[in-house]
């Protein structure tokens, strides 16, 4: 293949010339820590380099090797974990999905601790009160899920929502698109309960001043009493800085929050709470380990109206017009957002609505707490725009469906920024600097000639209505020259927020990349005072260091060693970068074509860190939502991938059985990354490349020749039943198949039929001749109709002859390829490739389709074969493959057909590969069009995966990963759950209590055929 990467290193894997970059901390420097705390915790501790790795980075630019992780499991756990890290002197970095996108979550050398692994819970809510005590673990979407029975939800609604944690929001001051209606993080956390950096325990909360409660704590010796003492101090000595520096807008999230720690309460008493100045500070200040939040109500209806501009600084004089009127949200989104959307397959459907022309449009949503009628405002608004010839069309939408598309279309700006091909990325690191809405229309003409003083461009998108517009320049951080304009960017812009009297971060914090410039927005009194905050919570700066401030004067520490060079100095945000100058890679050669990702190293690159891999309501990953181990996210691996490629750990880890066990073994390779990971990292097609290399060196283990071969397995067993079905059954066969092979004893072996499908359709023969047919198909035998469970391929037959289509069932093809495929067989997937397109390519002359029933091996010809084979003949085989009820829905065959009526409901459970080829919803629409009443339901992958679920060792993540297939099943009222995939039926078909597998949807159809 072509190698298109010029940072890369042709080669094979294991023999690039990629030079490591970072320091790689030395284990054994912290093994007297890791055994402390060991010694101390009831969760993990973990400080092996694959846990360095993993956590080196988050969804920032950045990258920075800690000491190791701890996973704790309680309050208690943390008291520890921080104790003995400052003993020891080694920083420590409080983290929730690890998703911040300036670096706030990774830092050298520091103990990370993972919050989201254990400390996960909400642990109470007050629905009459409106508050709730969560863990800081918990993610915020579960949370809304949970208080949605109330009404109820938490108001700050990032876009990260669906695996972002509450403490990482607090952490951060987080914010989303509703900030207009309803603010930020600090003004609905009323009380924290946080670890000091010595291990003591604080509960911050509203304190009248000078009330006993206060005199109580003050008069006490230590830290606490310290704290409180300090910044009362500051707020009044820094009280006219802090009015004259602190920007008047809805939306900041830089520095420390003097302006909001002490206020008057509804009482009209003087309070200082600290909880508002631990939110934001980014863990600098302590670890949070619960809150006391409060809620806001859900509104009951919400309609939302796109007004479309001709130029984008007409749709930016709209917004202070817009804010005139009561929104709950204000969203812009640029002609950039609308091209990238255009051309990709996944949100080319919610762009197609959009008129030509668009180069800006404001999203503004209206909802029923504020109006009554939700029509009226959203009529008032638009016959403004237009009398002000600004908006020349708006497109309303009511209903929920139709809102939801709009708002996948705003939400995919960055996802859809990310994917640029090659180097040159959309980068975060100016990205929500804001200013107030009336003065968006100067700042950005401003910040366009910045971006054109420096050659390069950016997108225009997010939240108009608070000032905040995420704007990514395009660079190359792989080179010393985007580095420095990087650097010069941002000092260009700073100065242009502080000119427009704005923040440089309305959402995304400081962390690594804007902590540096909190010095030129507040001047040096409120400098001085922010060094001093830090150093009452923590005086030895240990706590997430340079973040926030940077301590640039204190060159000891209070008992007068030397300060750890971790703990001190000014941040850059040029250093620590996950590239950066003099970054390279391998780019190995590849048995699969990886020609249109840019190459293996480029795909594995597309990872951003973003999280969304962590996500528990979505198919992509399920090993995760089994695990809850960030080993098993898309990120992780990718993590690992590209450390193994770079250099920042020795290539040949790449075959160490622990690489293959931990990294590669756990993918089911269900392709869910295909399409719900933002940037497209497809994590099945490097894990199958991957595995092919290290079979290349290795060999290929027996089980794997097993399963990989289990066509010519399944045709043996065939051909000697009943004796086959028999003999598993036999006491002792189970246990001797586990300890040989590895197959599991408690799973249940797919039987083996004496007359498989092929032979069944040669005996009867077609019952439509090709001459009086409409159409015709090739029905491919995949391994598991013809030979275990041949009924679905005989429905189809059934279906498709009833549809007047001449169906053929050869019996000289050879297997799909998916099971060689899957095991990682390249070589022997590729043979049966070339053979079965040469055969298919006669039929296709000849005007056949292909169609198949097993969703895995119609997607084999519509998507592996293509990585397998470049050539024409496999593009046109991709192109004419179906799965069964894609071919029917296709071509509409069931709309012709005079079926039985049925009111049967069916819960419906989709495929995890025709999801990530966006051809999952085919099924639903022919079952409906049969009459049937389908409830699709939102599982996820099965967690079966093919073979996964036979292994031994992978048997109960398994069934850890099917519990919410068995959940969401148990939760709908359908009578008859339906699956077209053979390994999803087998996963529900083991369920305690099933007498037998569910049927294929084709089965289903085929019972409302009328009675021959």
């Amino acid at each position: 293949m072509t190698v298109t990467n010029p940072h890369s290193n042709p080669s094979d894997f294991g023999n690039g010339s990629a030079e490591r970059r970072h320091d790689r901390p030395d284990l054994d420097e912290y093994a007297d820590l890791a055994t402390d705390l060991r010694a101390e915790l009831d969760g993990e501790a973990r400080f092996d380099e694959y846990a360095q790795v993993l956590y080196a980075t988050d969804g920032s630019v950045y990258q920075a090797r800690p000491a190791g992780v701890v996973m704790p499991q309680n309050v208690d756990d943390v008291r520890h974990a921080v104790r003995i890290a400052s003993e020891h002197g080694v920083p420590i970095i409080a983290r929730g999905a690890g998703s911040s996108l300036a670096g706030q979550a990774v830092g050298p050398g520091c103990v990370v601790l993972d919050m989201s692994t254990y400390m996960n819970d909400v642990l109470a809510v007050d629905p009459d009160a409106q508050r709730a005590r969560v863990q800081p673990g918990v993610v915020q979407d579960h949370f809304d899920d949970y208080a949605a029975q109330w009404g109820l939800k938490f108001a700050p609604d990032p876009a990260s929502s669906n695996r972002a944690t509450i403490g990482g929001g607090i952490g951060n001051n987080s914010t989303g698109a509703h900030s207009v209606r309803y603010g930020i993080t600090d003004a609905y956390t009323e009380e924290l309960k946080v670890v000091l950096s010595d291990g003591s325990l604080i509960h911050t909360r509203e304190i009248v001043l000078d009330s006993p409660e206060y005199e109580a704590i003050v008069e006490k010796d230590d830290r606490e009493a310290e704290i409180y003492e300090t910044v009362r101090g500051l707020v009044a000595d820094n009280a006219a800085e802090i009015a004259e520096r602190y920007p008047d807008l809805k939306r900041n999230v830089s520095g420390y929050n003097l302006n909001r720690v002490i206020y008057e309460n509804d009482d009209g008493e003087r309070v200082i709470n600290l909880s508002k100045l631990v939110v934001g500070a980014e863990s600098t200040l302590g670890v949070v380990v619960e809150a006391e939040i409060s809620l806001v109500s859900v509104p009951d209806e919400t309609a939302l109206a796109l007004y479309c501009f001709e130029e984008l600084i007409d749709a930016l004089e709209a917004v202070p017009q817009a804010l005139e009127h009561e929104v709950s949200a204000v969203e812009l989104m640029d002609e950039a957002v609308f091209r990238l959307a255009r051309d990709s397959e996944q949100y080319a459907q919610y762009e197609a609505p959009i008129p030509a022309g668009t180069a800006a449009a404001l999203m503004v949503e209206f909802d029923s707490e504020l109006h009554d009628d939700l029509r009226t405002p959203m009529q008032e608004m638009s016959a403004r725009f237009r009398e002000n010839g600004n908006a020349f069309a708006v497109l309303e939408a009511h209903t929920p469906e139709d809102q939801d598309d709009l708002w996948k279309l705003r939400k995919a700006a960055i996802p859809l920024l990310m994917s640029l091909d090659g180097d040159p990325k959309p980068y975060p690191f100016i990205e929500d600097a804001t200013v107030p809405p009336e003065e968006l229309t100067a700042y950005v003409k401003k910040f366009k000639e910045v971006l054109n003083a420096h050659n390069t461009s950016a997108a225009y998108f997010a939240h108009a209505g608070s000032g905040t517009l995420h704007i990514r320049p395009i660079l190359n951080l792989k080179e010393n020259e985007g580095i420095q304009r990087m650097k010069s960017i941002s000092d260009d812009v700073t100065d242009l927020v502080v000119e427009h009297h704005g923040s440089f971060s309305g959402e995304h914090g400081d962390g690594l990349a804007r902590t540096e410039f909190n010095r030129k927005m507040y001047g040096e009194e409120l400098w001085t005072a922010f060094k001093a905050i830090k150093s009452a919570f923590d005086p030895d700066w240990l706590m997430n260091p340079g973040k926030v401030v940077y301590n640039d004067s204190a060159n000891e520490r209070r008992d007068g060693a030397a300060r750890d060079p971790r703990a001190t100095g000014k941040t850059d945000m040029r250093e620590n970068l996950r590239y950066g100058d003099g970054y390279t890679s391998i780019e190995p050669q590849t048995k699969l074509d990886f020609e249109d990702e840019g190459g293996f190293s480029q795909l594995v690159e597309l990872c951003n860190g973003c999280g969304t891999c962590r996500q528990t309501d979505a198919v992509m990953c399920p090993t995760y939502r089994g695990s809850n181990e960030e080993m098993e996210t898309t990120r992780g691996r990718a993590n690992m991938l590209r450390a193994a490629i770079s250099g920042e750990i020795p290539e040949e880890e790449l075959y160490t059985e622990q690489f293959q066990r931990e990294v590669l073994d756990l993918c089911v390779g269900c392709k869910g990354c295909k399409s719900d990971c933002p940037t497209g990292v497809d994590m099945a097609k490097l894990k199958a490349e991957t595995k092919h290399q290290y079979h290349q060196r290795d060999g290929i283990s027996l089980r794997e020749k097993l399963f990989g071969n289990i066509d010519a397995v399944s045709k043996l067993g065939s051909a000697l039943t009943p004796v086959s079905n028999v003999a598993p059954n036999v006491p002792g066969v189970r246990t001797v198949l586990e300890k040989t092979l590895g197959i599991a004893r408690d799973r249940q072996l797919p039987p083996f039929r004496r007359q498989s499908l092929q032979a069944w359709y040669d005996e009867r023969g077609p019952h439509v001749t090709e001459r009086e047919a409409d159409q015709k198909v090739l029905l491919f035998p995949d391994t598991y109709t013809n030979y275990s469970y041949p009924g679905p391929g005989k429905a189809a037959v059934r279906v498709l002859e009833a549809a007047n289509v001449h169906v053929v069932v050869p019996q000289d093809l050879e297997p799909s390829g998916r099971a060689a495929y899957s095991m990682a067989m390249l070589d022997t997937a590729e043979k049966r490739a070339r053979r079965n397109i040469a055969r298919f390519a006669e039929y296709l002359d000849d005007g056949y389709e292909i169609v198949v029933v097993e969703p895995s091996d119609a997607v084999v010809f519509q998507d592996e074969y293509s990585d397998l084979i470049d050539s024409p003949t496999a593009e046109r085989v991709a192109t004419n493959a179906y799965g069964i009820c894609e071919y029917l829905d296709t071509y509409r065959l069931i709309e012709g057909l005079d079926l039985e009526t049925t009111d049967e409901s069916l819960a419906y459970h989709g495929h995890c590969h025709q999801h990530a080829l966006g051809t999952d919803h085919h099924a639903v629409g022919v079952l409906r069009r049969a009459g049937y009443q389908v409830d699709p339901l939102d599982t996820g992958c099965c967690g079966m995966a093919g073979s996964f679920g036979y292994e031994t060792e992978h048997y109960n993540l398994s069934k850890s990963i099917g519990q919410r297939v068995f959940e969401k099943i148990d939760e709908s009222d359908s009578e008859t759950v339906v699956a077209p995939g053979g390994s999803c039926r087998s996963q529900i078909g083991d369920r305690a209590n099933r007498a037998e597998n569910p049927p294929h949807p084709i089965e289903k159809i085929a019972a409302v055929l009328p009675s021959i």
